[in-house]
Order: C-alpha cells, then sequence, then structure tokens
C-alpha cells in the first residue's frame, strides 16, 4: 500500500508529520549537491595549494576553477541523460542514482592524496570528482522539483516546491557555521595541510543516512498513472517540439541563478577582495544571506499559490533589473558589515521572491512527459551559462570597468532575462502549453 494510502483517515498531525519526513528524505540530496559546491568554492584556495601548486598563486586558483567550471559544463549532459532516464524508471529511483554518482564525486575529492603523494593523478581525480558531481547535479534539482510538485496537495505546490531552494540554503549555513568553528579552533598551517578535508568528510559521512532515508521514498502517484513511459527516441523528440519552452526555460532559471551565486558563492570573495572587509564578516554575510533565503523561499512560495506565479515573477525581475546596480553601487561608497549586510539581505528578498515562483512555474510550462528532463536541461544550461560563470564575470567586469560595482550590471541583467521570459512564457499562444502541463500535472 502506497504512503498515500496508508495516510487516509489518518489524524492530521501525523499526515502532516509524514509530509514533512518526505519532503526531508527529498530534498537531502539537494542539501549534499550545495554544501559539497559551496565548500569547493571556499576552500579554492587551499585546495589549489594541495591539488594544483605552481609558482604562482594565481595560476593555481586558475587551475583550481577549471574543474570547478568543468561541473558546470557536465549539467547539461546530465540533465538530458539522467533526466530521461528518471523520466522513464520513475521518480524515486532516479533520486537514488544521483544520489550514488553525487556521493561518488564527493568521495573522490575528499580523500584523494594531494599532488606531492601522487603527482599528476591529483589534480586528475578532482576533475573525474566535479565531473561526476555535475552530471549528477545536472538532473538533482530537476527531479527534486518534479518530485515535490506531484506529490504537493492541491493548490499547494509552490509551497512544496520551494523547499527544493530551501535545502539548499540550509547546506549553505551548516557550510558557513562549520568554516566559523574551523577558523577558530585550527592554525593558518593546520587548515591548509588538513584542516580544509574536514569539511568534505563531514559530506562523507552523512551519505550513508541520505541513502537510508531515500530508500524509503514512495512513488508519486503522478507518474504511476501515466503507462507510457517514453523511450530515448521520444525524449529527445519532445524536447525538440518543445525548444522554445526550454530556452525560455533557461531564461526564466538566468535571474535565479545569477542572482543566488552572486549572494552566496561570490560573497566572500567580493567582501573581502573589493569591501576590504574580513574573511569572518564577509561568512556571516553569507550565512545571514542563506536564513534571509530559507524564509523568503516557502513564503513567497506559498504566496504563489494565492496570487499566481506571474505577477511575483514579473515585480521581482523587474525590481532586481532597476535596483541591483545603485545597491551595489551605494555600498562600494560606503563599504561596513552593516551595510554589506543590508544590501546583501535586499538582495536575498529579490532572489527569495523570484524563486519561490519560479521554480513551481518551471515544473508547469514543462510537459510532463518530458518533466525532468525539460526541467532539468533548462536549469542546466541557465547555471552552465550564466549562473556557474557569476563569479567569474564579476571579477572581469570590476577588472575591465574599473567600477567595484559593476557585478551588479551582472544582477540587473539576470533581472531582464527573467522579465523577458515570463513576459513571453505567459504570452497568449503559450498559454495553450502551460494549460496542457497543468492538466497532465493534475
Amino acid at each position: 500500500m502506497k504512503e498515500a494510502e496508508q495516510m487516509v483517515g489518518a489524524p492530521a498531525d501525523r499526515r502532516s508529520s509524514s509530509t514533512v519526513a518526505t519532503v526531508l528524505r527529498v530534498t537531502s540530496g539537494n542539501f549534499l549537491e550545495m554544501f559539497d559546491f559551496f565548500l569547493f568554492g571556499f576552500y579554492a584556495t587551499y585546495i589549489s595549494k594541495a591539488f594544483f601548486p605552481s609558482g604562482s598563486e594565481f595560476a593555481s586558483l586558475m587551475l583550481t576553477f577549471m574543474p570547478f567550471g568543468a561541473g558546470f559544463l557536465m549539467r547539461p549532459l546530465g540533465a538530458v541523460l539522467l533526466g530521461g532516464y528518471v523520466d522513464r524508471i520513475g521518480r524515486r529511483k532516479g533520486l537514488i542514482v544521483t544520489l550514488t554518482i553525487m556521493a561518488t564525486g564527493t568521495i573522490l575529492i575528499a580523500f584523494v592524496p594531494g599532488y606531492e603523494t601522487i603527482g599528476l593523478f591529483a589534480p586528475l581525480l578532482v576533475l573525474v570528482g566535479r565531473l561526476l558531481q555535475g552530471f549528477s547535479a545536472g538532473v538533482e534539482l530537476g527531479g527534486v522539483s518534479v518530485y515535490l510538485s506531484e506529490m504537493a496537495t492541491p493548490g499547494n505546490k509552490g509551497f512544496y516546491v520551494a523547499w527544493q531552494s530551501g535545502s539548499q540554503q540550509v547546506a549553505i549555513m551548516v557550510a558557513a557555521v562549520i568554516g566559523f568553528v574551523l577558523s577558530d579552533a585550527l592554525l593558518p598551517a593546520d587548515m591548509s595541510a588538513w584542516g580544509w578535508r574536514i569539511p568534505f568528510v563531514i559530506g562523507c559521512l552523512i551519505v550513508p543516512f541520505l541513502f537510508y532515508i531515500r530508500q524509503s521514498l514512495e512513488e508519486t502517484q503522478a507518474f504511476l498513472q501515466r503507462k507510457h513511459r517514453p523511450s530515448t527516441a521520444e525524449i529527445f523528440t519532445s524536447l525538440g517540439r518543445n525548444w522554445e519552452v526550454v530556452v525560455l526555460g533557461m531564461l526564466l532559471v538566468a535571474m535565479t541563478t545569477i542572482s543566488f551565486y552572486a549572494i552566496t558563492v561570490y560573497t566572500p570573495t567580493f567582501g573581502k577582495s573589493v569591501l576590504k572587509l574580513s574573511a569572518t564578516d564577509s561568512l556571516l554575510v553569507t550565512f545571514c544571506v542563506a536564513v534571509s533565503n530559507f524564509i523568503w523561499l516557502p513564503v513567497m512560495g506559498a504566496l504563489s499559490d494565492r496570487v499566481g506565479r506571474r505577477p511575483l515573477l514579473l515585480l521581482f525581475s523587474a525590481l532586481t533589473l532597476v535596483t541591483a546596480y545603485p545597491a551595489l553601487a551605494w555600498l562600494v561608497v560606503n563599504p561596513s558589515f552593516v551595510n554589506m549586510l543590508m544590501v546583501l539581505l535586499w538582495l536575498s528578498f529579490l532572489y527569495g521572491s523570484y524563486n519561490g515562483a519560479m521554480v513551481v512555474a518551471l515544473t508547469e510550462v514543462v510537459p510532463a512527459s518530458v518533466r525532468t528532463a525539460g526541467f532539468s536541461l533548462a536549469y542546466s544550461l541557465a547555471t552552465a551559462f550564466f549562473g556557474g560563470f557569476t563569479p567569474l564575470m564579476s571579477t572581469w567586469l570590476i577588472e575591465v570597468t574599473g567600477n567595484r560595482a559593476a557585478p551588479g550590471i551582472w544582477v540587473a541583467f539576470g533581472g531582464a532575462c527573467g522579465l523577458v521570459a515570463t513576459a513571453l512564457l505567459y504570452r497568449e499562444r503559450m498559454v495553450s502549453v502551460r494549460t496542457i502541463a497543468e492538466g497532465q500535472s493534475a
């Protein structure tokens, strides 16, 4: 008997407890993905010394960020191949497969000996680890979002799906806290030698627990009710037929990915290198941003269930377009911990409000038969082409313009992408596509 059937007639508190437990099991892999992702960026300096030593610190960091970026380029491939696989075998089995691949990449990065011990095999294995993580991440987020949308109770899809992004914020908070503790407890030399590996080892230690809780997931009723399982050829054909939805979905996600990486991954670098604040201050701001994101995502997801996705998407993409650059311009003229916190919390409000409506909207506009593959492809393309390059683009814009607030231009560009994509996706001749998708998900 399925979980949903078992809960019929059960007391409200039991149903609520079961729902919370299911959401936690589903989003656990998202937590691990973002936890490892943030750690790789935050400890890049130490990783560069361990695996990519050279006579230049700049060269070592660039070599470190190459496999970091390669993980993003693997995401579209994972989205198509693994996404099609998940659409064929089911949401539950697919989430277990993606967790297995992700865990393998995490273990490689955590335990590979340094360059001094095994030479070129060290950076090669780190690259393999990042490629595996990127391949898995290409469909992990889509698989989780689709599962949450299909298990959601009527009228609450936005609230349910928002917890996919919410789990990522928890990962950033946990990673930031571990960073605080390690910075306080270990000497710089110890951090460089072995201390940076501790958070990655912690990520490995929770993998068995994540496998255990995901094994108990039930397949969604929406998937079980569809008798036809599309072949790989049918999935590719359907994606090609719906290319416009995929492209517009990519632009819709661009606003989310650019904003997210700007206010989380890039924040420590911006605070330290541009504003000349301490690393501790920058990390504390990042922690507060993650808390803010965690609050706004489900709140605005629930609001989108009441007022619709389109109004929120239009409003908050427009606000990002017109306020991102002025906010950062004011900050670079008045740098301080408090001012940085205020500006980043404003950008967090814009991101959380937009993303709370955006993720569920994307699950609704993609046809149900290729929902995981289509969602994952749109999201992965946006991450590969826009979000993943946010730290690089921000640094490059500052260099070529001489304007320390230039990252605000990149964030505003993300707002423009979201605004255009929303207008086009919800225009009259696209309504039929969205309506069909919603009908198939009912």
